[in-house]
């Protein structure tokens, strides 16, 4: 039966459907994200048949070299831009990941993002938590209604369609938005207008959330340029990918009063942050926990379980990437 390596540990309902089925696992011990010289010697030490990596493992030629065996990489993660899927196709090695799961949760989680950011709650818990809350006041803490308000979305694939309807239903919300593909469906089921320009969407938006997978024309989607575009009263928030917004220029932009604040779950360049994000007050910052509901992570060790099984049962994965 085949032989896996998962590189972190993942919910045990996932581990538990491959073990049923007989197949042996080798987890990584190590709580934490392996280095790339312990992701090389752990898949050297056997001939494992597959691999189930994180997006915070870099799979490329040099790791699909270090277990030539492998002929399935089943990410944990609806993105894959951790893997070069250049490089296995080349090698003939099958790519699957985990949609679906993470839709809904991660739509609720950008609301919770754009409802912090907007109330300027976050502040209001540091403030008081300082010991600087001295009694109410009429002009303390102002904030921005959502009812009303244009929502821009950069992506209509699930989980910006999931969010547009979130904001319709639940807050009134007016709904724009820009893809590379104008879905007629979406605009239909939410009220939305669609716009031919990132640009017509940053110009007439309120709050702006991306939700575009990480290619190399979506790095930097947001950048200084850009966001000059949008209103200096609007909010931008992210649970895509870090590298689609320039951190710096969103740091000088948010220090310059170009846009009001900003709600981000991922970083450029994770775990860091860029120089002087952190002791921003109108940013509101979560650690890449976007995802984090145990239905969602447990769906998440579903899928990427049953995509190894039906692969190895020489059928095709249902979430194949490749």
């Amino acid at each position: 039966m085949p032989t896996i390596y998962v590189t972190r540990r993942i919910p045990e309902n996932g581990l538990a459907m491959l073990r049923e089925k007989g197949f042996t696992l080798d987890v990584s011990e190590k709580d934490g994200v392996l280095t790339r010289e312990e992701l090389l010697l752990a898949l050297r030490a056997k001939p494992y048949d597959g691999v189930l990596p994180l997006l915070t493992d870099t799979i490329d030629g040099e790791v699909f070299d270090a277990v030539p065996s492998a002929k399935i990489f089943a990410n944990y993660a609806v993105g894959f831009n951790n893997i070069d899927l250049v490089e296995a196709k080349k090698r003939g090695i099958t790519i699957t990941n985990t949609p679906g799961a993470l839709t809904n949760t991660v739509a609720e989680h950008t609301m919770a993002l754009i409802l912090a950011a907007v109330t300027r709650t976050v502040e209001g818990d540091r403030f008081v938590r300082a010991g600087r809350y001295e009694g109410w006041g009429p002009m303390m803490f102002l904030g921005m209604d959502l009812s009303g308000k244009t929502l821009g979305i950069l992506g209509a694939g699930r989980i910006g369609s999931r969010l547009a309807y979130h904001a319709k239903r639940g807050f009134d919300m007016n709904i724009v938005y820009y893809d590379v593909k104008r879905n007629e469906a979406f605009e239909a089921e939410a009220g939305a207008t669609y716009h031919p320009t990132v640009e017509g969407v940053l110009e007439c938006a309120d709050v702006v959330s991306i939700h575009v997978p990480l290619l190399d024309s979506t790095k930097h989607l947001i950048n200084a340029e850009r966001l000059r575009h949008m209103r200096s009263t609007a909010y931008l928030v992210n649970t895509s990918r870090g590298p689609v917004i320039d951190e710096a220029a969103l740091v000088d932009a948010l220090k310059n009063g170009v846009i009001a604040g900003a709600g981000i779950d991922v970083y450029e360049n994770e775990p860091e942050l860029a120089p002087g994000l952190a002791e921003l007050e109108n940013v509101v910052l979560a650690p890449h926990i976007a995802s984090a509901s145990v239905p969602t992570r447990e769906g998440m060790a579903r899928l990427a379980a049953e995509n190894l099984i039906a692969f190895f049962e020489g059928k095709t994965p249902s979430n194949l990437v490749q």
